[in-house]
């Protein structure tokens, strides 16, 4: 299966990715390598989507282009300096806030899913309990959590509760490889990939539940 982005424009896509990420962990100008981080992957996920290399369902889409905006948005609020134990800069509200907004974003777009996606609203009913029920609790939770993080109000609540609801989600949903390899016939490698972007979104509502 052909990669989403060329390969010689891949490895230079890996190079900055893992620069970006050794700097953050060590703890090395993790503001300046967090937007740098963001830039990569906005980067990288244009290039993919106009390069039209490797063809996705639409909803399949929707699950993939939404959770890298959230990781972006993640970065973004990283860069801005929140979550920091010891931050000798003034936090840059204007970079949360624009995080805080992706996150939004991404949250719509997982509620439309619920709504339009047979394939999102099967993986809900087969791994929770609730029925439709559960289905249209998760919806309104997920719009209610979007407008807070969009309007910028109430927003480490809104990320205790993101907190909160995505373990399950993570562990019942996505991390049922098998299920989403088998059934929707998702390439491992692409199902692991959104297990590990919403370990990641779950990262940055820890960082704003806890220093929002």
């Amino acid at each position: 299966m052909k990669p989403d982005i060329p390969v010689p424009y891949l490895y230079f896509d890996m190079g900055a990715a893992v620069l970006c990420a050794s700097f953050m962990s060590f703890g090395v100008k993790r503001r300046w390598f967090a937007l740098g981080a963001a830039l990569q992957l906005a980067i990288s996920t244009y290039a993919a989507y106009i390069g039209g290399y490797v063809h996705y369902g639409d909803w399949l889409k929707v699950r993939m282009y939404s959770r890298t905006v959230a990781i972006v948005g993640g970065f973004l609020v990283l860069a801005s300096g929140a979550g920091e134990l010891y931050r000798r800069k003034p936090r840059s509200r204007s970079l949360q806030s624009t995080g805080q907004v992706f996150l939004g974003i991404y949250l719509i777009c997982v509620a439309y899913s619920l709504q339009h996606s047979k394939e999102d609203r099967l993986a809900y009913l087969n791994h929770l309990p609730g029925g439709e029920l559960m289905i249209q609790l998760f919806f309104v939770l997920y719009g209610v959590l979007a407008l807070a993080f969009l309007s910028g109000y109430y927003v480490t609540l809104a990320a205790q509760i993101l907190a909160v609801l995505l373990p399950p989600v993570m562990l019942l949903i996505d991390g049922n490889v098998a299920y989403w390899h088998n059934t929707r016939r998702v390439e491992f490698w692409n199902q692991m990939k959104l297990l590990g972007e919403s370990v990641g979104i779950f990262g940055t509502a820890v960082i704003l539940a806890t220093d929002g």
